[in-house]
């Protein structure tokens, strides 16, 4: 659902013009996220659901061993666990390692909600493991965590949107939230700029960690996307994007 409203909505009104249309780009991309679906979406949500629901169980977690209300528990077992995945963005850009395998998500020579989706198996193992980890730690009750894996899905298709949004409600929404315009400064080619712009939900984890950008220095429409060493159209292929972490 929220992939055919963004997918309309970048349709009917584009924030920027593309070089690469979606039938260079978008099988690629949908075949990798189709890939990811086969090889690890379809056990993340169960295996994180049941690690929350063992921690419940067996009292294990923060949560558990701290007597929180239920309502605030849940507010930060939520905002924890966006944290979490702000940090290890923010490990994945700075381990070369791991970074290998998150500039395939990078590497996307556009921007649109297909980019959102485009990860590398090998990201997206590492995140399942850090999630449940995190999940196991704070004791977070099974109904959080699928409620964070649902809105952590629909905001990367948001987030990375080719959509105009009008200035004033853009400068509104990422008082709190990510924006695909704030989101869009992260996809920058220029190293100063990729380091930039971590979150996915919040907004704010940016700018407490200092590592807050307003907007690109060229403009969005003039932005260079992308990664320079896989500049070439047929890195946008789905077997070199699956090779490139050993290349």
């Amino acid at each position: 659902m929220v992939f055919a409203l963004m997918a309309v909505w970048e349709w009917m009104s584009p924030c920027r013009s593309q070089s690469f249309d979606r039938r260079q780009r978008w099988p690629a991309n949908l075949g990798l996220a189709m890939l990811n679906a086969i090889l690890v979406r379809i056990i993340t949500p169960v295996t994180v659901f049941g690690v929350a629901v063992a921690a419940q169980s067996n009292g294990w977690g923060l949560m558990n061993v701290v007597a929180f209300p239920a309502l605030p528990a849940a507010i930060v077992s939520f905002v924890a666990l966006d944290l979490v995945i702000f940090l290890q963005h923010v490990v994945f850009h700075r381990i070369a390692l791991l970074w290998r395998f998150h500039r395939v998500h990078h590497a996307d020579l556009e921007f649109d909600v297909t980019t959102g989706l485009r990860f590398h198996p090998g990201e997206a193992v590492i995140s399942l493991i850090v999630k449940m980890m995190a999940v196991l730690t704070l004791g977070a009750s099974p109904v959080v965590v699928l409620c964070f894996e649902v809105v952590l899905n629909a905001t990367s298709m948001f987030n990375h949107g080719n959509v105009r949004l009008p200035s004033s409600t853009d400068a509104l929404l990422r008082k709190i939230l990510v924006t695909p315009d704030m989101h869009r400064v992260h996809h920058s080619a220029i190293a100063s700029e990729m380091n930039s712009n971590f979150g996915f939900n919040f907004s704010f984890w940016d700018r407490l960690f200092k590592t807050y950008r307003a907007q690109p220095g060229g403009g969005h429409e003039a932005i260079r996307l992308g990664i320079d060493e896989f500049r070439a159209p047929t890195e946008l292929a789905l077997g070199r994007m699956l090779r490139q972490p050993w290349i």
